[in-house]
């Protein structure tokens, strides 16, 4: 998929809402992404690797988990400090930490490599990671800070979540679905990248746009890991380094909105701030790939 093919289905899911006007039809279309679609497309990514591939990308591997702590701890910190108990703290977390690293990142990456492979082992590392980690987050801050063992168990109830930890164990374990398995799940869960664009069209709003919220978002999802990323990995190969550095920078995901609206957690400003960090990010990379000529 390609950046105007993207773009095309995010107007074509905002197109529908202004033709519907109604939130009922985009409800159904959320459940069905995330309870079912979304699920396929983590357990059918995740389980097609096996332990000794994933060693082999020990340098991205080890970005992954460098940005994920950087976007969490400087957002929890800034927003223990700074927004206290404000709900907004924990939708600011979930979109600091889940960058849109397929539907955005791939077609981005492309702009600068023939070969895109280690991008695409980024985002099935980082999204190893951190689906848990802001299921946990949005099912605890939308509780109102419940116990820890509420949080979790709650955030277990989310399907992609129980299909990563699956996946998983199947990895780590060293147990290898057959191809004839793994390929239609691959398939069906492919269609919630599409179906996951034309729902965040229809989310887009600006009436809940907030420029301080874009600021915050803006600077833990895409200045700190770009500025990180390309200030300690300019050395290595162009494969790895563009690869790392798009994906590390991507704002944040759609599937991190449909998670915040799952759990009615500030999922209308969340919404309005990532759309024009999209925009932003497209247009940050179109720069990049100029001056790199």
């Amino acid at each position: 998929m390609n950046i105007a093919e993207m773009l095309a289905l995010i107007g074509i899911g905002y197109s529908l809402k202004l033709g519907f006007r109604i939130e009922r039809p985009f409800d159904y279309l959320r459940i069905i992404v995330n309870d079912f679609l979304l699920a396929f497309f983590v357990f059918g990514n995740v389980a097609s690797k096996d332990l000794e591939y994933l060693l082999r990308i020990k340098i991205v591997f080890l970005y992954v988990l460098l940005v994920i702590t950087m976007s969490l701890s400087t957002s929890y910190i800034y927003s223990r400090i700074k927004l206290r108990h404000d709900p907004w703290a924990g939708a600011l977390m979930v979109l600091s930490v889940y960058p849109n690293t397929a539907a955005l990142g791939f077609p981005i990456a492309s702009l600068f490599l023939d070969d895109i492979t280690p991008a695409i082992l980024y985002s099935t590392t980082n999204s190893m990671i951190v689906i848990p980690i802001v299921t946990f987050i949005a099912a605890h801050y939308s509780s109102g800070g419940a116990s820890i063992r509420k949080s979790l168990l709650k955030a277990l109830k989310f399907p992609p979540t129980l299909a990563n930890l699956l996946a998983l164990a199947l990895v780590v374990t060293g147990i290898k679905l057959p191809i004839w398995l793994i390929e239609p799940i691959r398939t069906i869960g492919w269609w919630s990248i599409p179906l996951l664009l034309i729902y965040f069209g229809s989310r887009i709003t600006l009436r809940s746009f907030d420029w301080r919220k874009l600021a915050e978002v803006g600077t833990f999802r895409i200045v700190i890991p770009f500025i990180f990323v390309l200030l300690t990995l300019r050395w290595a190969n162009p494969e790895v380094f563009y690869s790392v550095l798009v994906e590390a920078s991507m704002p944040p995901a759609i599937a991190a909105n449909a998670i915040l609206a799952q759990y009615r957690l500030k999922s209308d400003e969340a919404i309005s701030v990532t759309f024009v960090l999209t925009l932003l990010a497209v247009g940050l990379f179109i720069l990049v790939r100029a001056a790199s000529l």
